[in-house]
């Protein structure tokens, strides 16, 4: 079983968390990460601790299973290395694709200069990483001495191994090739390309889970309707801010069908894993059986099985990695 996991909105919707979930509750030999790199922060909550990770999957909370990035991911040594540290990883648990770009200090300080401030970067250097790939003058993790132990051969290990899970970045509306031109990030980052990232092909994936909040938030700059001021979304707890730059995202108390279906379509979603319920509609922080939700929260559930057509097989109710309603048994 191969699955990959990507975000429907403007990236936040809470794919560390599912990940963190699946990687307990499956078990999968191998969690890869896919995506742009460390402009993309996912932030789980296990056991009292917050993890704000930017270049390893959140799967980490399973001991058991080897952690990879992907070649598609432009890698940042300093930002790894500190990661696997704050794990307590290893070589053997760990491993980067020998492949992926090398994210230099250079690409930062680019960033920072180069990149128009309307766009909203992370000034991560992310861009001008991929940039210089395109170029063919980047330089490979395989040059960088500190990641020599960590260095693997990332296309093997996911096609040998059985049950994978592999983790994608950003959210779809974030896609420089379908997302809100040009206020996007620098790749696509739909399933197929999070796919290609780790070295899978489309007949190697037997899932795609679309993750979406139950409102939708933003980073940055670019369109975005039905934005709140940060007061009233205070006001029901729906102000939150970047795990990457620290920055309030904007807010909209609604769902964008027309991008959520459009998302559903291009990623071939076979699954909605929905979070924040207990946000959207208190009263239902904590709940882990689906018909302890309210009516009002079990409506809105209805309401976005029958507008975008796939079940909604995940539901989280709380910030904690446990705090999860599974449905898949029922709905898939």
């Amino acid at each position: 079983m191969k699955n990959v996991l990507v975000g429907g909105q403007y990236g936040d919707e809470g794919k560390g968390k599912i990940i963190s979930y699946l990687a307990i509750k499956d078990n999968p030999e191998v969690i890869a990460r896919g995506g742009v790199g460390p402009n993309a922060g996912h932030e789980v909550h296990y056991k009292g601790k917050r993890y704000p990770m930017r270049m390893l999957s959140c799967g980490f909370v399973n001991e058991k299973a080897r952690i990879l990035t992907g070649a598609g991911v432009v890698v940042n040594p300093d930002v790894f290395l500190k990661e696997i540290e704050l794990i307590h990883g290893n070589p053997k648990r760990c491993g980067v694709d020998f492949r992926a770009t090398w994210l230099t200090k250079e690409h930062i300080e680019r960033d920072g200069s180069q990149t128009p401030g309307a766009i909203g970067s992370t000034k991560t250097g992310c861009g001008p990483a991929v940039m210089d790939r395109a170029g063919r003058v980047a330089k490979t993790v395989a040059e960088c001495p500190e990641l020599k132990p960590y260095l693997a051969d990332v296309v093997k290990e996911v096609h040998h191994a059985k049950n994978v899970l592999v983790e994608g970045s950003q959210g779809f509306m974030l896609s420089v090739l379908y997302g809100t031109y040009p206020f996007v990030t620098s790749k696509d980052v739909s399933a197929s390309s999070i796919a290609a990232d780790v070295g899978l092909g489309p007949k190697d994936i037997d899932g795609v889970i679309m993750v979406i909040k139950s409102y939708t938030t933003r980073v940055g700059g670019g369109p975005f309707h039905g934005e709140q001021s940060r007061e009233e979304a205070g006001k029901v707890g729906m102000q939150e801010y970047g795990t990457v730059t620290g920055r309030p995202r904007r807010t909209s108390f609604e769902l964008h069908w027309d991008d959520l279906k459009l998302a559903a379509t291009i990623n071939s979603a076979t699954q909605i894993a929905l979070t924040k319920i207990d946000v959207k509609f208190p009263g239902n922080a904590g709940v882990r059986k689906y018909g302890e939700l309210t009516g009002e929260a079990r409506k809105f559930v209805e309401e976005i099985e029958h507008k975008l057509g796939i079940p909604v097989a995940l539901i989280g109710t709380g910030p904690d990695s446990e705090d999860i309603i599974d449905r898949r048994e029922k709905v898939l």
